[in-house]
Order: structure tokens, then sequence, then C-alpha cells
């Protein structure tokens, strides 16, 4: 069994053929999937393929890119859109500084909210975080609010003192197909180096899909490359990660069910 983490099955890019791309997915052994949220003025979307199908999962939040351009949003909202059966996490939310599509203070400010809604609601927070490792640190730490917050960096490609950072504070590191990169040398040192009980897979898709894909939209059913590819940088079996990162997932994600089969 395997489970994308993080994905987005409400993108445009999928329109098509969605119903295609979830029974590819189920054919390669993926059972679980996390729809993921980046603008509430959209969220509808997204929650309606959580509902649509049992072996997806959905979050609610705004992604750092539609800080700006989404409307104010307080806790109160947050926690109202979250109030759903389908729902197990806040996000995603964080900082995006090589972009830069809002002003930094407005992705701080909006991510601040999102956590202490994550923080209210006992909800795992899913956070973007890319050329933005030292407020990153500051601010995860002073939400933190003495391990009252949990969640993951999703797609990590950060430094290493931000994972481990992270994981001080009780995060967890997720990797997508940027792992099986050639380039990402540096990467692969710091996945083969975090506790096991913190690890993550995902897809990220419609993005970054991973060797052999690469290139090429990305889709959940592609999610095994990226674990088989952890499993070799930390000399286990695919089996092993498999049966790690699921267990990962539902230990943070505690509201969603593990598949009856699978339990």
């Amino acid at each position: 069994m395997l489970v994308d983490s993080h994905c987005h099955l409400d993108f445009p890019d999928f329109d098509a053929e969605r119903a295609a791309v979830l029974a590819r997915a189920r054919a390669a052994g993926v059972r679980t999937m996390l729809t993921i949220g980046t603008k509430l003025t959209e969220f509808e979307r997204v929650r309606a393929i959580a509902e649509a199908e049992p072996d997806v999962w959905c979050s609610v939040g705004i992604h750092p890119h539609e800080a700006a351009s989404e409307p104010e949003v307080g806790t109160a909202e947050l926690l109202r859109l979250a109030d759903h059966p389908r729902v197990v996490a806040i996000g995603e939310c964080g900082l995006d500084f090589f972009y830069d599509h809002s002003p930094r203070d407005r992705q701080e400010a909006v991510f601040r909210v999102h956590a202490a809604a994550a923080r209210a609601a006992g909800l795992p927070l899913v956070v973007h975080s890319r050329d933005s490792d030292e407020d990153m640190i500051r601010v995860l730490t002073e939400e933190s609010d003495g391990g009252r917050l949990r969640g993951v960096l999703h797609c990590f490609s950060s430094g290493r003192r931000l994972a481990e950072e992270a994981v001080r504070l009780g995060f967890h590191i997720s990797f997508s197909g940027i792992l099986t990169f050639k380039k990402a040398d540096e990467l692969r040192a710091i996945a083969r180096d975090l506790p096991a009980d913190r690890l993550l897979v995902e897809t990220d898709a419609p993005y970054l899909a991973p060797i052999p894909h690469r290139g090429k939209r990305n889709e959940p059913a592609f999610v095994g490359h990226t674990a088989a590819r952890l499993a070799e940088i930390r000399g286990t079996s695919i089996a092993e990660i498999e049966a790690l990162t699921t267990d990962n997932f539902f230990r943070l994600f505690d509201r969603a069910a593990r598949p009856a089969a699978a339990a």
C-alpha cells in the first residue's frame, strides 16, 4: 500500500480524465490520496472530489502564491471550512521567497492565521517553503506554541538546518519526485539521515514527475518511484518504505481513515 500525501486532483490538468487518473493510482497500489487546497475561493472543488472518492481526503488553505489575491481570511473561517469529515489538514500555506507572487509580509500573516487554525482544530498543517529557510524556522518556532503545532513540510527541497529544526518541532518531512532528480544529491543525503518516523512521500501532482516520467504531467500513480528511490537511499526495501510512510501518514493525518483491507 502507498499513500500520495500531497496532490492537486482539482487542477484543470486532470479535468479531462480524472477518473482514469484515480484508476491508475489504485492499480499502482496507491490506496489513499490527499488532495490539497490552495485557494479558499476554489475549495468547493477540492472538497467535492474528496466527498465523491472514499480513498481521497482533502485540506483547506491558501497557498503563499495566492496570499495577496485571495480574500482576507481569519481563523474562524478556516475552522468553519475544516469542520467537515473529509478535511484532514489545514493548508497548503507557508512562505515562497523564490517567486514572491505575494508580498512577503502578507505571506507570513496568512501563514500565521493557518497555524492558529491548525492549533485550534487539532489538525496538521501542510507547509510550503521555498527559499525561506530562516524565516520558516522563525515562524514555525514561534507558532509551535510549546509543541501544540504539528504538520509536514511538503515537497521538501530546502536545506538540512530547516529539516532538522522542523523535525525537532515535531514536523514530518515529505519528499517528492525531486528526490529522483540527478542533481539532488544534497536532498538525498538529508532524506537518508532523517528519523524514519517523520518520512512521507508525495507527488505534488501535476508537478514534478519523478524519473522516469520527468517532463510529463505527474499523477498519483507515480509516487511509487519516489518511494523506491527513498528505499534505495536508506538501504531498505521498498515494502518497508511503503509500510513506513503509510503508517506515518495515518499517524499524522489522524482524521483520515485507513482503508479496511490494509488495516
